[in-house]
């Protein structure tokens, strides 16, 4: 696994990563939206101190996480609901 050397900005730091090649673009374009993020609570909530606005992106980023997982959770929990309900419908066609 080929690792690579890269920089990202955020909030006016560099923090230098040693991060698989195949994640590299990923790592950039997160370190964009937060960087897009701390503008947008600067300009929209006058918010005028880097560290109250990372703590408002690490707040919104671990909500939408958050939310993606409970609703993963119940598009699982749906899905073997229907499977086993055509699992039960095959069951009696086959009787």
């Amino acid at each position: 696994m080929e690792i690579r050397r890269i920089t990202v900005n955020i909030a006016g730091r560099v923090y230098p990563l040693n991060v698989p090649a195949a994640e590299e673009e990923t790592l950039r374009k997160v370190g964009k939206q937060i960087e897009n993020m701390i503008k947008d609570f600067e300009q929209n909530f006058d918010v005028r101190d880097k560290q109250d606005a990372l703590a408002m992106c690490a707040l919104k980023l671990g909500t939408n996480a958050e939310v993606v997982s409970v609703n993963y959770e119940k598009n699982i929990n749906s899905t073997n609901e229907r499977l086993t309900q055509i699992n039960q419908s095959l069951n009696e066609i086959g009787k």
